[in-house]
């Protein structure tokens, strides 16, 4: 493999790297290949570590390339669509939801999630773990936080730990009438545990989409779902709902 020097060029150095990089994954790379170490990358195009790494993180934010645990950095596959909310305002848990399961505790909320709930400091919530796959890959990690005045009848559910725990949560969760959910999106990281859950490396680029769902005047519940950032970009339809293309 041959070694392509960088000309001087007045945008920075990493994003005109990023678009010779782009160029080499649609001419030289498959769709699931194994880019060579970074040492091996940036002698071939004359730059600096820190260089290319910056330009392979934008490639990965514009889901062009993948962040594989144990694997390396891979060539991302095409995108599929996932909707992130539906036009019809609806409880988590639902037939049509897409959502499945994982488990529940209770503990206290982040300290943001908390003042949504309009929670006392140090009170303990009920936290619902679900996770979201598509075609087999996993696109998504949720958090949805219920206070217990949300959920009065769950004591007396037969509901001990686990996925079953989760349910129990979520069915009581529908007894309330919704009046209404607003969301809120931003970039972030993941967590440790979310990216073990979505196969990514903490740290990785993720999309946050945060939802209160409100009953009776006031905050029912909240929850906080982690994307895949990696090969996910959020577009809005004719009806103001939000989809996410995820690969």
């Amino acid at each position: 493999m041959g070694t392509t020097q960088l000309e001087s060029v007045p945008e920075p150095k990493y994003w005109h790297l990023k678009t010779v990089l782009s160029d080499a994954l649609d001419s030289e790379f498959a769709v699931g290949e194994i880019l060579p170490n970074e040492r091996e990358l940036a002698a071939r195009f004359g730059v600096a570590r820190a260089t290319l790494r910056q330009a392979l993180e934008q490639l990965e934010l514009e889901g062009r390339l993948q962040r594989r645990r144990g694997v390396g950095t891979t060539v991302a596959p095409p995108r599929m669509g996932v909707a992130v909310s539906d036009a019809a305002q609806t409880w988590p848990g639902t037939p049509a939801d897409s959502w499945q399961p994982v488990d529940s505790t209770e503990d206290v909320p982040p300290a943001p999630v908390a003042r949504l709930l309009d929670a006392a400091p140090g009170q303990a919530v009920h936290i619902v773990r679900r996770s979201r796959k598509t075609r087999g890959q996993p696109v998504a990690a949720e958090l949805l936080y219920v206070p217990a005045n949300s959920v009065p009848g769950l004591a007396a559910i037969d509901a001990p730990t686990g996925a079953a725990r989760a349910r129990a949560v979520l069915r009581e969760l529908q007894r309330l009438q919704l009046e209404g959910q607003d969301q809120a999106v931003e970039l972030g990281s993941a967590r440790a545990d979310d990216a073990k859950q979505l196969d990514r490396l903490p740290g990785a680029p993720v999309l946050v989409v945060t939802t209160r769902y409100v009953s009776g005047g006031r905050t029912a519940a909240v929850a906080v779902a982690t994307y895949r950032a990696d090969t996910c970009r959020l577009t809005f339809g004719d009806a103001a709902a939000v989809q996410l293309l995820a690969g």
